[in-house]
């Protein structure tokens, strides 16, 4: 049986009033809270931009999962074998960003977005080693420079300090995505 529409007007003004009855005024320590995130990450933006390629203990996660990477991308040939190792630091803090945007939690994301913003800092600063190679490598001289060689493959090795400024460059703007993101996204 349907309801004559006077009817569904007054039910649904009922309903509003008293979700508006029970709603909670937005204050400004809400504003603040929302944006306790932002705060707390732009100093830590601010020093790895400053400290570029500087090693932390973040890396060493990193390095795990950069590694890690090359072993799921073993079966694809030598090139995105080479090419997994970055993949999977842009991959997994990707997903997990991913998650949290799915199920709503915007602290989640900034987080995830700061990870993702770290491992391209340091996927820069290997890129623009790739002519240099300077940068120790786990296994030593046993092993090959994975951005030597996709950029010889390539034939832009000596592009490679521009490599590095293009990932450096997403890592910035990711940092400023990351902070901004209240302003961007709405609880």
């Amino acid at each position: 049986m349907l309801l004559p529409e006077n009817d569904i007007n007054k039910e649904i003004k009922n309903e509003t009033n008293v979700s508006v009855k029970y709603a909670k005024e937005h204050t400004k320590a809400d504003e603040i809270k929302r944006w306790l995130p932002s705060i707390i990450i732009l100093p830590i933006t601010v020093y790895w931009i400053l400290n570029r390629g500087e090693y932390g203990l973040l890396d060493n996660i990193d390095l795990v999962i950069h590694e890690a990477g090359h072993l799921f991308f073993k079966f694809f040939g030598k090139f995105i074998y080479t090419l997994g190792g970055t993949l999977m630091q842009i991959i997994l803090p990707s997903v997990i960003a991913w998650y949290f945007y799915r199920n709503h939690y915007r602290t989640g994301v900034q987080f995830s977005f700061l990870w993702l913003g770290q491992n391209l800092t340091n996927i820069s600063v290997y890129a623009a080693d790739a002519q240099a190679r300077k940068l120790p490598l786990l296994g030593g001289n046993k092993v090959y420079h994975d951005w030597h060689y996709m950029l010889s493959e390539l034939g832009v090795l000596q592009y490679d300090h521009l490599v590095g400024y293009f990932f450096f460059g997403t890592a910035i703007l990711i940092f400023i995505i990351t902070i901004l993101m209240p302003l961007i996204t709405q609880d």
